[in-house]
């Protein structure tokens, strides 16, 4: 088969396979198909999308049956708008090694702002089959004022260079060379920093200082081509100018003599001049550079986040504290914008040993009035992983609709504690679950008031007269009898602690107080995270419940979801879980009343 006029004579690209670039984001396959369709028969059009976004990429692939509809609709339609922009089409290139060899590759800089890719194009292509052409453009659709054209030979773009290589397009003068990569650059012109004879200055607006004698500050290091300070509209200084030297030894000498100087009381700021994506680039690295010395810092387990510090606490006496367990790197307690401590701060130490002990001593220990809680600092990334892998656990295994049950707007949908290993009294068969937890299942008979009787036998006798609400004859299991039994008790207990509200709930919590054995964070840290806050739920369920039994179980919930070390506490401080339990009463009290609000607008 003879190969096409302007068609790439190598095998390696589609034979009827055409490249489109530059496409509106909407423009979808069925346009594209109208639009080529009038050139000849189409076999398929494939618009690139992101994976994730499924959002156009701005190019697309036409497979044509005949290779000579292919070579029609690019002689015909290359640059033609299609929703308001120029389409750039060039034959598919299959094998990137041709496109990254730089085999023919010219650049031009210096292009005016009206010269579009059609314009670049018709210019170049009298030397050569053009493979590709393309003005740079930014953001907004504007010519940055460069561009490339690849050419098929080697020849063609020499040929290229040699001819519009200093002509005047547009009343501009062009640069036309050999398209080199930055690597490449980088070995021949070198870094920009040792050739650069623009430099910036600022910080003299306070100066007033005039162009002249802006320019005679400079004027003793060398010649100077130009000299401008930027000013606004008004004619006002905007405090910062350039100067640009003949020579890179006159303008490094400028700024090594003039940096840091001061002219009328203000201090000079002189250094290289930089492009806006040079200087994006080099604050982005530096970013990088600090943000990767803060994970390496965390990843070393040396910084401790502590947190429920009292306010009388500031950094002098947080480093006090914690200064006896090694040497500490810094101590900061974070505030508002007014000054005032937000109640946690920072404590990094030198080594990883001595943060460990600091975390072992101090997590839980009274300062001033309230425990502290001490733990490795995370990285938000981390804390999000460990907040979720958390949540999963506690979920598993409740029932569908169990968490964030009617508050999920007003409490966190993951206070429920989940479910913990079975206690003795249990048999094999049984799915346990926290008592707290049992108040708000579905269908499940409603507690009476009263509390739960704080001495549980360790084994409980099956009753198979004991019938469900339902009527059922199978009997129940040991769990289910003493539930039954325990809603008994309460029931006759009533009388003792009156019914719903609670005339001195303080009585029946001090006595449930007293009565229980003392929970010590000894005896918490030899369980994991899941059975103790069985334990603590365990401890605090049956004392709420004497106080305020038709919501217990929500309250205890609500708790659970505090330190442990604050929970503890708590046990110890009738006082204190008096007023914790006020205060969820109140929220819980606050959302009932705006659901009644909502239901009558609602009518």
């Amino acid at each position: 088969m003879n190969s096409l006029p302007n068609q790439p004579t190598t095998g390696n690209y589609g034979i009827a396979s055409l490249y489109c670039g530059d496409l509106d984001p909407d423009i979808t396959e069925a346009n594209l198909y109208d639009k080529f369709s009038q050139a000849g028969p189409v076999a398929s059009i494939r618009v690139c999308r992101d994976v994730v976004t499924k959002r156009s990429l701005g190019y697309a692939y036409i497979n044509f049956q005949q290779a000579m509809d292919a070579e029609r609709a690019l002689d015909t339609m290359n640059y033609e708008l299609i929703k308001g922009r120029p389409m750039r089409l060039m034959w598919s290139q299959r094998d990137p090694s041709l496109r990254k060899s730089g085999v023919g590759n010219v650049f031009i800089k210096n292009l005016d702002k009206s010269i579009d890719n059609k314009s670049l194009y018709d210019t170049f292509s009298v030397f050569g089959n053009i493979l590709s052409c393309k003005v740079a453009h930014d953001e907004r659709n504007q010519s940055k004022g460069y561009g490339f054209v690849h050419f098929e030979t080697q020849d063609a773009s020499d040929q290229a260079i040699q001819k519009v290589n200093g002509m005047l397009l547009n009343d501009k003068k062009v640069y036309v060379g050999r398209f080199m990569t930055r690597k490449e650059r980088m070995e021949t012109l070198g870094h920009p920093a040792t050739r650069f004879t623009n430099i910036y200055v600022k910080n003299f607006g306070d100066a007033n200082l005039s162009d002249e004698e802006f320019q005679q500050l400079f004027e003793p290091y060398g010649k100077i081509v130009s000299c401008v300070i930027m000013k606004d509209d008004g004619g006002k200084s905007r405090g910062f100018g350039f100067v640009s030297y003949e020579t890179h030894e006159a303008a490094k000498k400028a700024v090594d003599a003039l940096n840091g100087s001061e002219v009328k009381t203000c201090k000079l700021y002189v250094a290289r001049a930089q492009k806006k994506n040079e200087r994006q680039a080099e604050l982005r690295e530096k970013y990088e550079k600090l943000k990767m010395e803060r994970l390496n810092r965390y990843q070393q387990g040396v910084n401790l986040y502590v947190k429920n510090l009292d306010d009388v606490i500031n950094d002098e006496r947080l480093h006090e504290e914690f200064s006896v367990y090694g040497n500490i790197t810094s101590a900061k307690i974070m505030v508002d914008e007014k000054g005032n401590t937000k109640g946690f701060g920072f404590v990094c130490f030198s080594s990883p040993d001595e943060a460990t002990k600091a975390v072992t001593e101090m997590n839980g220990r009274i300062i001033v009035s309230k425990p502290l809680f001490v733990a490795l600092a995370q990285r938000k990334e981390e804390r999000k992983q460990h907040l979720a892998a958390q949540h999963a656990v506690r979920t598993q295994g409740m029932p569908r609709g169990f968490i964030g049950h009617a508050y999920s707007g007003m409490i966190p949908t993951n206070y429920l504690m989940p479910v913990a290993q079975p206690r003795p009294f249990m048999t094999t068969n049984q799915v346990p679950r926290p008592r707290w937890a049992q108040q708000q299942q579905q269908g499940q008979m409603r507690q009476q008031p009263g509390a739960w009787p704080m001495q549980v036998p360790s084994v409980v006798q099956v009753q198979p007269r004991m019938q469900s609400a339902q009527g059922n004859q199978r009997p129940q299991s040991s769990m289910q009898n003493q539930q039954q039994q325990s809603m008994a008790n309460g029931a006759r207990q009533q009388g003792r602690y009156g019914s719903n509200t609670v005339r001195n709930p303080m009585l029946p919590m001090s006595e449930l107080m007293m009565n229980q054995e003392p929970l010590s964070s000894q005896i918490l840290n030899h369980a994991n995270p899941q059975e103790q806050k069985q334990m603590l739920g365990e401890k605090l369920y049956p004392i709420i419940q004497a106080a305020q039994p038709e919501l217990a179980g929500k309250i205890t919930g609500m708790l659970l979801e505090m330190e442990n070390s604050e929970i503890l506490h708590m046990l110890e401080d009738n006082t204190s879980l008096y007023n914790k339990v006020n205060e969820a009463v109140a929220v819980l009290q606050k959302h009932e009343k705006k659901l009644a609000m909502q239901s009558k607008t609602a009518k």
